[in-house]
């Protein structure tokens, strides 16, 4: 990526180093001075400029390469994500709106987003819907000169934190299901919605469930126009899966285990050894796929079968590198702070990799959407 991106790198480094705890392991734990630690880190970010770098300047950005906030995007995830929840809002909220915003939305709601002050959460999946995003039965009924949205929302990460919801909801039906979905704005301290937050055996999250009420909702929270929101979903769920450089994180832990090992490394089982090493091939294999899909989204290009066949391989690889991690975890001794801290960080990616199959959409339904594209392509 050249010079400026690895002087990029070394200064997002040095920030992580100065600014965020050593046992910082993400901003969703149980201790909430985690969350601030990540608050906090995010508006020195965007003092730096570097929180959007991207973004045009217009918006509060620096007009930085996609590439170079591909480099933010893989420092950060490498090193637990020490953005929170914002990476939601500069990844593809805030582009969504740059692109389908009217002016006053684009006033209103991007130059928070860039400077770090601002959560938002995704009103998506239902309880009943599953993956079938286009089946859900969350509407929004016309009532004077606006709507009334009645519904529930489950698995809706940070809603308890967020202070905007990009809500998704039926306003009529159509000979197809994708017909008629409209996306809009919605405050989350507007009267009628209620956060319940969904405990997981897997430890501290951040999920919930959302019930909506009688949400009254306007022509001015809408984005894009009313009824054609699927088709700016479809954008938004390609700029949300190659947004999550899960790779980064898998390749600096694989890396890590051989240096906190030393000599015991070569006491490792050699079958252990070379399942370690081809982790590090398909961390590179989905780095790739996440740089041609990058490649073209730079090009103003959706193609949701790339998105997909890369959100395929860096799942499979965060449970697949977090079973081999947890195994060389368990035969080595990791003695000393090193040893502690490798234990826990491999402890909590295995923790977080359960879901990773299902979570913003499920490896079934990236196969399928794969699929159609290179038969569509055929």
């Amino acid at each position: 990526m050249g010079k400026a991106v690895a002087e990029l790198r070394s200064e997002l480094r040095r920030l992580v180093a100065e600014h965020v705890p050593p046992d910082f392991l993400g901003a969703f734990t149980d201790d909430p001075a985690d969350l601030e630690t990540a608050q906090r880190f995010c508006r020195l970010l965007a003092e730096h400029g570097l929180l959007c770098l991207a973004w045009p300047e217009e918006f509060g950005g620096r007009g930085a390469s996609a590439w170079e906030q591909t480099a933010v995007r893989e420092e950060m995830w490498a090193h637990h994500e020490p953005r929170g929840a914002q990476y939601m809002g500069v990844n593809w909220v805030g582009p969504t709106i740059m692109r389908h915003g009217s002016p006053e939305q684009q006033r209103k709601h991007l130059p928070p987003i860039a400077a770090g002050e601002v959560i938002w959460c995704q009103g998506f999946s239902e309880p009943d819907s599953g993956s079938d995003l286009a089946s859900l039965r969350t509407a929004a009924q016309p009532d004077g000169d606006g709507w009334l949205v009645n519904g529930q929302k489950i698995w809706t990460s940070y809603a308890l934190m967020a202070q905007w919801c990009f809500l998704l909801a039926r306003t009529s039906r159509g000979e197809k299901k994708q017909q008629g979905l409209t996306i809009f704005l919605v405050p989350m301290s507007a009267p009628g919605i209620e956060v319940r937050p969904i405990r997981c055996l897997m430890g501290p999250h951040h999920l919930n469930e959302v019930f909506f009420t009688d949400v009254r909702v306007t022509e001015a929270d809408v984005l894009g126009e009313v009824g054609q929101g699927w088709s700016v979903v479809q954008e938004v769920l390609s700029f949300e899966r190659v947004g999550i450089a899960r790779y980064a994180r898998c390749e600096r832990l694989l890396l890590a285990a051989p240096a906190v090992l030393g000599d015991e490394w070569e006491t490792l089982p050699a079958e252990l050894r070379g399942r370690w090493a081809r982790m590090l091939t398909h961390c590179r294999r989905a780095r790739l796929l996440a740089y041609r899909v990058i490649a073209l989204q730079s090009e103003g290009q959706v193609r949701p079968g790339d998105a997909a066949a890369y959100r395929i391989a860096v799942t499979r690889l965060d449970q697949e590198s977090a079973e081999v991690l947890m195994e060389i975890a368990g035969l080595a001794s990791l003695a000393g702070a090193d040893g502690a801290w490798l234990r826990g960080e491999v402890e909590d990616h295995w923790r977080y990799s359960q879901a990773s199959t299902v979570a913003s959409g499920s490896i079934e339904m990236q196969r399928i959407l794969l699929s159609r594209a290179l038969l569509k392509a055929s």
